[in-house]
C-alpha cells in the first residue's frame, strides 16, 4: 500500500475534527496559598516536605532525616555535612552508592509538587542515583502552575534541568509498586 492511500483512507476514516484550542482564552489554576498547595501535592506524589523555621540550621535538618547516611553529596556552599562534591569526581559512576544527594530547586510548583532543577553541578548523576534526594527550595519561588513555570525556565552553560517530583516509582511489572526503580527512593524538599 502507498503511503498517499494510506493517509486517504485514514483522513475518510476521521469524524469530528477539532479546531486548536485558542490559549489565550485559556483559564490557569492561580491558589489562594501556592506553598500549603505546593506541600500537599509533594505529599500526595509520594515526597516529604519540611518547613525551616528562622533558627533551624539546615544541615542538621538533614542529618536528622538520614541518620544513617554514610555517603552525602553536594556542591551547596552551606551543605557542611556532605563528603562528596559532584564537581570534583572524575565520572559519574564515582557517585554510585551516594546515600544523599543534595540540591538546590529554582522553582516549585503548586499545582503538582514538581520543582525545577537546573543543573548546577558537573555531574547531574547525584539527582538520579542517589538513595534519598533532598531539594532546598526558597519559598518565595513556588508558582501556581506550569504555564507561570514555563515562562520561569532558563538554561545555564550546562544546557540541562528537569523537573522532579517525588521519588521514582513504577507499578508495570506485576502491577507492585516499587519506589526507587529509575532514581531517589525518597525525596525531601526542603523549604527555607
Amino acid at each position: 500500500m502507498k503511503k498517499d492511500d494510506l493517509f486517504s483512507k485514514i483522513r475518510a476514516n476521521q469524524h469530528v475534527c477539532f479546531d486548536m484550542p485558542d490559549i489565550a482564552k485559556m483559564t490557569v489554576t492561580i491558589f489562594d496559598d501556592p506553598l500549603k498547595q505546593f506541600c500537599e501535592m509533594s505529599k500526595t506524589v509520594g515526597g516529604s516536605i519540611v518547613i525551616l523555621n528562622e533558627n533551624d540550621d539546615v544541615n542538621e535538618v538533614i542529618r536528622n532525616l538520614h541518620p544513617e547516611a554514610k555517603r552525602i553529596a553536594s556542591n551547596l556552599d552551606f551543605i557542611t555535612i556532605a563528603n562528596t562534591n559532584p564537581d570534583t569526581i572524575e565520572s559519574a559512576n564515582d557517585l554510585n552508592g551516594t546515600d544523599v544527594g543534595i540540591i538546590e530547586g529554582l522553582f516549585g510548583v503548586a499545582e503538582n509538587g514538581c520543582v525545577w532543577v537546573p543543573q548546577t553541578m558537573k555531574e547531574r548523576a547525584v539527582c538520579f542515583i542517589s538513595e534519598y534526594l533532598v531539594i532546598i527550595l526558597d519559598r518565595q519561588n513556588i508558582v501556581n502552575n506550569m504555564h507561570e513555570a514555563y515562562k520561569r525556565i532558563s538554561f545555564n552553560d550546562y544546557g540541562y534541568g528537569c523537573f522532579i517530583s517525588g521519588p521514582s516509582k513504577t507499578a508495570d511489572i506485576a502491577q507492585a509498586l516499587v519506589m526507587g526503580a529509575q532514581a531517589a527512593r525518597g525525596v525531601t524538599v526542603i523549604i527555607r
